[in-house]
């Protein structure tokens, strides 16, 4: 299948600094809140709490794209841990599907990205004794640790903050960006979507990128 990604708007996402425990919390809230606004059709919006912070974001309410979304997740803790006190970032790209003309040799489809979303993670690395039992606990502090309590709750303030940051960029460019979205199938959900995470490779993700770039020219940037 052949790529293309000319005439793609770009958004970078403001770079969030996370502890590992935050991962998959903060993850699933920026995912499932751009995949929602992107969403076509009729959706079944379902109100999500997050457990560390007091956000509250919205999903679709469809069990496929939490099972896909969930999965990337997996595959990008796992990467973390493999390569700790590295930036990472992961990628979420809108496409459509077309059909090339036939040849004598192939009936090839292609794959037109018309949108990328650019999250941007530095994960930090902190003692083991302040995090909570899971990922799905709050944060557990010694209580005679007044100067460490009043640190992590600083610190988690700021997370908060930064995570809110993010989620406003999203909708500013839902709304101020809409020219490139592609016309509407009907009886289509969702567009096609794919999230793409490090490799095993440091490199690799971002050559892959630069490779596509070369090849197709390169997509108009927003900040």
């Amino acid at each position: 299948m052949r790529t293309i990604i000319m005439n793609c708007e770009v958004c970078q996402l403001k770079e969030l600094e996370v502890e590992h425990f935050e991962i998959r919390e903060v993850l699933r809230c920026i995912l499932h809140t751009i995949v929602f606004h992107r969403a076509l059709g009729l959706v079944r919006p379902k109100d999500v709490d997050l457990e560390l912070f007091e956000i509250t974001y919205v999903q679709c309410g469809d069990v496929e794209v939490e099972k896909k979304i969930d999965e990337k997740i997996d595959h990008f803790i796992s990467w973390v841990e493999k390569h700790p006190n590295k930036k990472s970032q992961i990628c979420l790209s809108f496409y459509e599907v077309k059909s090339k003309q036939p040849s004598w040799f192939t009936n090839k489809t292609e794959r037109l990205y018309w949108e990328q979303w650019y999250l941007n993670l530095n994960v930090t690395q902190h003692p083991k004794s302040h995090l909570g039992k899971s990922h799905h606990s709050k944060v557990v502090i010694d209580p005679g640790d007044s100067g460490a309590s009043e640190e992590r709750s600083s610190r988690r303030a700021a997370v908060e903050a930064s995570l809110r940051e993010v989620l406003f960029q999203i909708i500013k460019f839902v709304n101020e960006k809409k020219d490139h979205v592609p016309p509407i199938s009907e009886g289509v959900i969702y567009f096609p979507y794919e999230i793409t995470i490090p490799s095993s490779s440091d490199s690799a993700f971002g050559m892959d990128m630069i490779k596509r770039m070369l090849q197709t020219g390169h997509p108009t940037m927003l900040s």
